[in-house]
């Protein structure tokens, strides 16, 4: 049985005057209704892992989609994570490169105050430090020491 998609502007039209927010902090919030609820699990999944079906465009491109047709590029889940933060950590420059073309937070701190290029560094993920220095507007002693590290890690790596 094949899932069928629900676009982004098919979520508009169907939650327009729903007002999304955290049902584990917010006082009196509810929770959102199932359908909604899976596909933003579907989106923080895609972000964190990258994979798509064979034939299907990439998980870049998909959600560059997504933003594009209104979803917010800074979409958090309950820990604070938005997906460019996700792709930060698992690797996946691509993602953070589409994310950030289309208005994405690179400099967002997640709940624990972590930050996208703080995860880079932290799992040595040369092409996303470099995706992210490219992209965002980071301190310059930061810039610099993400800089460096990026250059050890490609000397170590080849």
């Amino acid at each position: 049985m094949t899932e069928k998609s629900i676009s982004a502007e098919e979520l508009e039209q169907r939650y327009a005057d729903a007002t999304v927010s955290n049902a584990l902090t917010d006082e009196g919030a509810q929770e959102l209704p199932p359908e909604l609820q899976d596909f933003v699990d579907k989106l923080f999944e895609l972000a964190r892992t990258g994979t798509v079906p064979p034939g299907e465009p990439s998980a870049a491109e998909q959600l560059a989609g997504y933003v594009a047709a209104g979803l917010s590029p800074n979409l958090t889940n309950h820990e604070g994570n938005t997906l460019l933060m996700l792709a930060a950590y698992n690797g996946h420059a691509d993602i953070v490169t589409a994310l950030a073309q289309h208005g994405a937070d690179v400099d967002r701190l997640n709940d624990r105050g972590q930050s996208p290029l703080a995860g880079a560094i932290f799992k040595q993920e040369t092409a996303v430090i470099e995706a992210l220095l490219a992209a965002g507007e980071v301190s310059p002693l930061l810039r610099r020491a993400a800089t460096e590290l990026a250059d050890r890690l490609n000397l170590m790596l080849n």
